[in-house]
């Protein structure tokens, strides 16, 4: 007689992840003991690092690697990646390349991650805790008295500007982006402002930096030629979001990232609102 098979062995049993997003999320959801290979730019949670094997960076991975854990699924973020998928692909490995560039986006991730590997219900229930948590700060910042118009910088050279979710979450905080119409394009190369007088122009009340993989520095912006006039650099009102709560389309810009920037609001409503 065959032995039968527990309904969780349908789905994957030995997954690697490319980026962090998914491993963020099979934690949260106690499924980490699926996870064979993570990216080694991983810091959420931080146990992750000590207990699985780092494989990839973000635009190359360890192939070779990567085919000995013998993964079943491997998950991926952007097109960015379609060269580490394509290889994998060949390899004979299912992949799963997600793209979404917005905070509904991110939403409807966990929920599908979380049924590609038989949790279901925990995602929606994990996915339902963002959700509150967005309309409870969007409730929060509705008693602001006037709205921050926020410059979010991305890089510093060039200037980059936010991507969509980040756009999406200064709203949900209480502020009001200020190239909203940038905020859509999904390549970095095409968020770039060619003109630093554009912020100049635009007068942010609230210049908030997450420059990927580097240390944002709030003199080195106050200090640029004509800058002095943003009431944002006249006010002090330069900030840093790091990069693993905000750069990543993961829970970790839905909980930890919209909570520093709305932190950031409402401090400033406390002292220049009203």
């Amino acid at each position: 007689m065959s032995k039968i098979r527990s309904s969780t062995d349908h789905y994957p049993q030995r997954i690697v992840c490319l980026t962090e997003e998914p491993t963020e999320v099979l934690y949260a959801l106690g499924e980490e003991h699926r996870i064979v290979g993570i990216s080694g730019f991983t810091v959420r949670p931080p146990r992750a690092r000590k207990e699985k094997p780092k494989v990839s960076a973000f635009t190359s991975a360890k192939i070779e690697e990567i085919l000995k854990l013998e993964p079943d699924f491997v998950v991926g973020f952007s097109d960015i990646q379609a060269d580490i998928a394509r290889e994998l692909i060949k390899a004979g490995v299912e992949v799963w390349i997600s793209n979404h560039r917005s905070v509904d986006g991110i939403l409807a991730y966990i929920r599908r991650l979380g049924a590609m590997v038989g949790a279901a219900e925990k995602a929606d229930a994990y996915a339902r805790k963002a959700e509150e948590q967005i309309e409870r700060t969007q409730a929060q910042a509705a008693q602001f008295a006037r709205r921050p118009k926020v410059y979010f910088e991305e890089w510093d050279d060039p200037l980059i500007t936010g991507i969509r979710w980040v756009a999406e979450l200064v709203r949900i905080a209480g502020g009001e982006d200020v190239f909203p119409q940038m905020s859509g394009e999904s390549l970095a190369k095409h968020r770039i402002l060619a003109d630093p007088n554009e912020v100049v122009r635009a007068a942010p009340d609230i210049i908030l930096g997450s420059w990927c993989g580097k240390r944002f520095r709030p003199e080195r912006v106050a200090a640029r030629e004509g800058w002095d006039a943003i009431p944002a650099v006249r006010d002090g009102e330069l900030f840093e979001i790091k990069s693993p709560i905000i750069l990543q389309p993961g829970p970790a810009a839905l909980f930890d990232g919209l909570d520093a920037i709305h932190g950031i609001f409402a401090e400033w409503d406390r002292k220049h609102g009203r």
